[in-house]
């Protein structure tokens, strides 16, 4: 299983490669990857018009489309379709960025799991450390944001 993973390099570039996940058994006839952290998840809809501007991830997250895919294009030339089902880990948190746009002029439905609450809280013009303070304050800031 491939994830496309989004990073930007020490120069601000935003670059894509790929990560396989590696499996092992954890009951017969199942295999599983290690355990990733993740701070919740959370249901996205964007229009079908989705069309957006060079931009940085505002978190580290997997996103999963669900019903419909997007074109994501990195700073340095590559463009990749990020189909449904395919797992996408966005890591240009600075730099310069990406494009992203709805490929098939459909509304997009998709899951984003956040890595770093923190990275969250800061981009929302949160202090975090008033997200500490409980777990159902920090989800509500999450989804909130």
């Amino acid at each position: 299983m491939r994830v496309h993973n989004l990073y930007k390099d020490e120069d601000g570039e935003s670059h894509f490669r790929d990560i396989e996940i590696e499996w092992k058994e954890i009951m017969p006839s199942i295999e599983g990857s290690e355990r990733m952290p993740a701070t919740g998840l959370y249901f996205v809809r964007t229009k079908a018009t989705y069309d957006l501007d060079w931009h940085t991830a505002p978190r580290r997250q997997y996103i999963v489309n669900l019903d419909t895919g997007i074109r994501i294009a990195a700073s340095d030339g590559e463009s990749r379709e990020i189909n449904p089902g395919d797992v996408l880990l966005v890591e240009d948190t600075t730099g310069k960025g990406h494009l992203s746009q709805s490929i098939e002029g459909k509304v997009r439905h998709a899951v984003f799991i956040p890595l770093d609450w923190r990275v969250y809280c800061a981009a929302a013009r949160l202090a975090c450390r008033r997200c500490s303070t409980s777990r159902r304050r920090r989800w509500r800031f999450s989804v909130m944001g």
